[in-house]
């Protein structure tokens, strides 16, 4: 049976590059973070951000809106860290993070907003 080819694509499916306004390498997030690359590598590998290749032949990459005044995003890891637990991979988070939801808005503007709390109680609503 093949898809409905009018159903939304999956989360691994979307358009990153189309979806999220501004990208940065390791580097830059080193230097917005004030750390180095390889602490940029352990707060991927940590679920302190999330990283994802946002176009064919781009490179790891995380979204500008991640990091706030030299730190991740207030609520940002600890969404991470649920939301890997069910099973979500980087990619997929971050596509649900700029989708459009009915937070209002998307859930990036929300944690941005430090509106964190909404936003962990939609990711835990997906887990079931």
């Amino acid at each position: 049976m093949s898809p409905d080819p009018t159903s939304e694509p999956s989360l691994a499916e979307v358009d990153l590059a189309a979806l999220v306004p501004e990208w940065i390498d390791w580097a830059e997030a080193a230097r917005r973070l004030e750390v180095t690359v390889a602490k940029v590598r352990t707060m991927i590998r940590d679920h302190e951000l999330a990283a994802a290749v946002p176009s064919p032949g781009a490179g790891q990459q995380l979204p500008a809106d991640f990091i706030v005044d030299a730190l991740p995003v207030k609520g940002l890891p600890g969404l991470l860290t649920m939301m890997h637990d069910n099973g979500y991979d980087d990619r997929e988070i971050i596509a649900w993070l700029y989708l459009d939801q009915d937070f209002p808005g998307r859930g990036i503007d929300a944690l941005l907003e430090n509106r964190g709390s909404e936003v962990k109680r939609r990711a835990q609503a997906m887990a079931f």
